[in-house]
C-alpha cells in the first residue's frame, strides 16, 4: 500500500505529490486525464513573482458599475449563475476592503513572492530549461491616467514587499516592441518573472520526473474517494487504490469532493478563456494590456490571448463575447494572422472570498488533507505550496498554516 494518494495531476497536485516523494513517501497520483490537462495547462504560463498581493474584488464605485453594465472586458458574468455566487462574492467583497486585503496578502505573498526558486530545481531535474524565459513581461496602457495610477501603485507594493519593476515611457516602449502599430502610453516591465512556453508541457514535464522518482501514476475517478478503514482509497484503471493520506488537490473540482465528506468550503469558480494565434511580428516578450484585461501570451502554439475572469456555471457553454474582445483590441497593437484552433479553450480557476487556499488536514477525517484554491496562481505557487504542505504533513508547520487551514470554513 503506497502511503499518499494525491488526487489531482495539475501544477498543485503534481508538485504536492514531487513534495511528498522527496520527504520519502510513496506517492499514488490519479487523475481522470492525465498530467497537466486541464487548468494548468490553459494558462498565462507566468510564474508571477510580482503578483504578491491576491485580486481584490472592485470596491470603487466607478468600476463597480463598469462590471454591472458590462462595460469592461475583464469581468463577465450572467444573471443564470448568480444563485451560486452570490454568496462567496458577497464574502469576497467584504474580504477585499483595505484591511482584510493586507490581511491576505501578508500570508499570499510568501506563496507566491519566492516562487522561481521553487520552480528552479524541477525545471533543471526535468530538463525544460527550453520552455522558460527570464526576460520578465510588460504591464503596457494605453492612457496616461492609467498609466500614472498603475506607477503609483507599483511604487506602493514595491516599498512593501520590495517587487522591483522598470518604466518605460513611450518611446521607449516602441523601441523595445518594434512590432506595436500604435503608440502607447508607457509600460511598467517586472523584468524578474519567468515565463512559460508550454504551461502544460512544463506540468507534464514535472509529472515525467515524478515517475522517473519512482512514483505512480493512474487514471482514475477522484470521486470514488471512500475512508477504507484507518486509510483512504479509490478506484483507478487499475483497480482499488489504497494509501494511508489522501490529498485532494482537485482546483475546482476539489468541493465535489470534500462536499460529499461534510465539508462546506465556500469555493468558487472564475472561468477563463484563451485561444492561439498566428503571428510573425508579435510582442518579443509576454505582455499584459492593463486597460482591456488581456495577457498576450509567448507560447509555442503562437500568441495566446487570455482572458479575465467569467461568472458562469461550470457546465455553460462556450461564450464568445470576452475573447472576441480580446482579439479585436489585440489587433490594434500587433499583425496578427488566423487562430490556430477553431474554438477557444476555457478553464475554472478555483477562488476562496478570502483570497487564499486552502491547505491542511481535515477537521473531522485524520488522514485526509485539503490542497486547493489558488485562485489564477496555482502555476506560479503549486511548488513553494506545496512544500509547506509536505512541511507540515511532517510535523513542521510553518508560521502561515494557520491562515490557510480548512478549519477556518468550519
Amino acid at each position: 500500500m503506497v502511503q499518499t494518494i494525491v488526487l489531482g495531476a495539475g501544477m498543485v497536485g503534481v508538485s504536492t505529490a514531487l513534495a511528498l516523494q522527496a520527504r520519502g513517501d510513496e506517492v499514488l497520483l490519479v487523475d481522470r486525464r492525465g498530467i497537466g490537462r486541464e487548468t494548468s495547462y490553459g494558462n498565462a504560463g507566468a510564474i508571477q513573482t510580482e503578483a504578491v498581493e491576491p485580486y481584490a474584488f472592485p470596491r470603487s464605485i466607478p468600476k463597480l458599475i463598469d462590471v454591472a453594465l458590462k462595460r469592461t472586458n475583464d469581468v463577465n458574468w450572467h444573471l443564470s449563475s448568480l444563485p451560486e455566487h452570490v454568496r462567496p462574492l458577497w464574502t469576497y467583497w467584504k474580504n477585499s476592503s483595505p484591511a482584510g486585503h493586507a490581511r491576505a496578502a501578508e500570508t499570499y505573498s510568501q506563496l507566491v513572492g519566492k516562487s522561481d526558486l521553487y520552480h528552479a530545481p524541477l525545471i533543471k531535474a526535468a530538463g525544460v530549461q527550453h520552455l522558460i524565459e527570464r526576460r520578465g513581461y510588460r504591464c503596457i496602457f494605453r492612457t496616461e491616467r492609467a498609466f500614472g495610477a498603475a506607477l503609483r501603485e507599483a511604487q506602493r507594493v514595491e516599498g512593501v514587499f520590495g517587487v522591483p519593476f522598470a518604466t518605460e515611457t513611450a518611446a521607449e516602449l516602441a523601441a523595445a516592441e518594434p512590432g506595436l502599430k500604435r503608440p502607447l502610453a508607457g509600460a511598467i516591465h517586472y523584468g524578474s518573472v519567468w515565463t512559460c512556453l508550454s504551461p502544460g508541457g512544463l506540468t507534464a514535464a514535472y509529472g515525467r520526473l515524478f515517475v522517473e522518482r519512482g512514483g505512480r501514476f493512474a487514471y482514475g475517478d477522484a470521486q470514488s474517494l471512500t475512508q477504507d478503514g484507518s486509510g483512504w482509497s479509490v478506484r483507478t484503471e487499475e483497480g482499488v487504490q489504497a494509501a494511508e493520506c489522501a490529498v485532494v488537490a482537485l482546483g475546482p473540482w476539489s468541493t465535489q469532493v470534500t462536499a460529499r465528506l461534510g465539508y462546506r468550503i465556500p469555493l468558487f469558480r472564475k472561468r477563463g478563456y484563451h485561444r492561439h494565434f498566428e503571428t510573425a511580428n508579435g510582442p518579443r516578450i509576454s505582455m499584459f494590456d492593463a486597460e482591456r484585461g488581456v495577457f498576450l501570451a509567448r507560447m509555442n502554439q503562437g500568441l495566446r490571448l487570455t482572458t479575465g475572469a467569467e461568472f458562469t456555471r461550470m457546465d455553460a457553454p462556450v461564450n464568445w463575447s470576452q475573447i472576441r474582445r480580446a482579439e479585436l483590441s489585440t489587433r490594434e497593437l500587433f499583425d496578427m494572422g488566423p487562430a490556430v484552433e477553431a474554438d477557444p479553450w476555457f478553464g475554472h480557476r478555483p477562488c476562496l472570498p478570502d483570497m487564499l487556499p486552502v491547505l491542511g488536514e481535515a477537521s473531522r477525517h485524520p488522514g485526509l488533507w485539503f490542497h486547493f484554491g489558488h485562485a489564477h496562481q496555482g502555476f506560479t505557487a503549486g511548488p513553494a505550496s506545496a512544500h509547506i504542505l509536505a512541511e507540515l504533513m511532517s510535523g513542521n508547520p510553518l508560521p502561515l498554516t494557520r491562515a490557510l487551514a480548512p478549519g477556518r470554513f468550519d
